[in-house]
C-alpha cells in the first residue's frame, strides 16, 4: 500500500521556498497525506537529502504520530513530544526536530519526506536517530509514501 504525501508549501519535485530552510526561518513545510490502512497505529517521517556532499544527511526524525492524524502544520516546534504524543529525533545538524534545507553553493539538491505507516507505536525516546527508527520499524511498515521537493542555494 502506499501514501501520498502533499504539501501546500511545494508541489511534488518543485522547490521548496525559502522559509522553509536555513536562507529563512527554517520553518517545517505543511504536510499532508491519505492512504493510511485500517491497522496502522503510528506514522513516522524522515526528511533526508541523499545528494549532500558527505552522504545522506538527515533533516527531520519524527515517530509515534497518530495513525488518525492527516497533516502536520507548519514550523512545528523542535520539542522532544508534541502534543498529540509524537517524538522527535536528532537529525544530523544535531538537533531535536526538524532542520531545514542548507546545501553549499550549485547544483540543487533533492529533500526526501518520507512517511511510513506502522503497525506498532514503535518503542524509542526522544532524540533518536534515523537508523534507530529504520531499525525500529523493519517489518511494521504498512504502506509509506514521499514527497520529494528541491532547494538550491546561489551562493
Amino acid at each position: 500500500m502506499s501514501l501520498t504525501v502533499t504539501s501546500s508549501a511545494f508541489q511534488a519535485n518543485g522547490s521548496i521556498p525559502a522559509k522553509y530552510t536555513c536562507d529563512g526561518g527554517d520553518a517545517s513545510p505543511p504536510l499532508a497525506w491519505t492512504g493510511a490502512p485500517a491497522g496502522a497505529k503510528t506514522l513516522a517521517l524522515i526528511c533526508d537529502d541523499p545528494d549532500a556532499p558527505a552522504g545522506t544527511w538527515v533533516h527531520w526524525v519524527l515517530f509515534g504520530l497518530p495513525a488518525s492524524a492527516g497533516e502536520l502544520p507548519e514550523k512545528i516546534e523542535p520539542l522532544a513530544t508534541l502534543p498529540n504524543g509524537a517524538r522527535q529525533g536528532t537529525n544530523d545538524f544535531k538537533k531535536l526536530g526538524y532542520g531545514g534545507p542548507c546545501p553549499p553553493p550549485g547544483k540543487p539538491h533533492r529533500y526526501f519526506f518520507k512517511l511510513y505507516a506502522l503497525d506498532i507505536d514503535v518503542a524509542l525516546k526522544p532524540g533518536a536517530s534515523k537508523q534507530d527508527l529504520l531499525h525500529a520499524i523493519e517489518h511494521h511498515v504498512l504502506a509509506e509514501g514521499q514527497l520529494m521537493g528541491t532547494y538550491q542555494r546561489k551562493k
